[in-house]
């Protein structure tokens, strides 16, 4: 019996989706601009569980762009305040929460087992590679967030393989080392746009860009479980 308040969505989906989504488990490191609106829009789509890693305290600057950034939660963990949002947006959900700044020197600490995806939105390339190494090497599917700072076009996002993009610096790092680790290819969101640089060293960041790509990456997730990795 579908819940009231998936009842919309199911009428899109079917009923059978829904018990996919229900059943699956979602892997989540980065609750940031990107990271948290895949969080949220999961909960609201019915996923059973997710696991959220991010060691990050909310702060002000944050309120522009990221899904559990408001005054009344500055300086609380950026993961225990999206996972209280995400249980009250489904009871039925379970979040587990992991307040680590995920490293190669750390990477044990965070069990992969028992996922059927892994959402990657976080900046550090090292932490990627780590990511997307121990994904596939699970069979895992995966996808990844590139750049979306000093960018103010979320019409010119969209998904594709990595080794097609163009005109993303963190993409462009990003493939020279997957080649080096022979990994042919990669899902993921991105974006088209050149970046605006200001001469600041911290990215300038829009309302718009990073959700964009945290709806249109928990998308297709979503699609993902319902259709087994595909």
């Amino acid at each position: 019996m579908i819940k009231e308040q998936f009842s919309r969505t199911a009428r899109l989906y079917g009923e059978d989706a829904m018990e996919k989504l229900s059943r699956s488990s979602v892997l989540l490191f980065g609750v940031g601009g990107v990271g948290s609106y895949v969080a949220e829009s999961l909960a609201r789509a019915g996923v059973g569980r997710m696991c959220l890693v991010d060691s990050d305290e909310v702060c002000e600057s944050n309120i522009n762009r990221q899904a559990m950034a408001l005054h009344s939660t500055i300086g609380k963990k950026k993961a225990e305040v999206m996972a209280e949002r995400m249980m009250d947006i489904n009871p039925d959900m379970i979040v587990d929460v992991k307040t680590v700044f995920y490293l190669p020197e750390n990477a044990d600490s965070i069990d992969f087992s028992g996922f059927d995806a892994i959402a990657d939105c976080i900046d550090t390339v090292t932490a990627k590679l780590e990511i997307i190494s121990r994904a596939q090497s699970m069979g895992t599917p995966i996808i990844s967030a590139m750049g979306t700072g000093n960018k103010m076009r979320p019409d010119m996002l969209e998904i594709t393989d990595i080794f097609k993009t163009e005109g993303c610096p963190l993409a462009r790092v990003m493939r020279k080392e997957l080649r080096e680790r022979g990994i042919k290819h990669l899902k993921v969101v991105y974006s088209k746009e050149k970046p605006k640089c200001d001469g600041e060293r911290t990215p300038a960041s829009s309302p718009f860009v990073p959700n964009s790509a945290g709806l249109l990456m928990a998308s297709e997730i979503a699609n993902m479980l319902i259709n087994g990795g595909k």
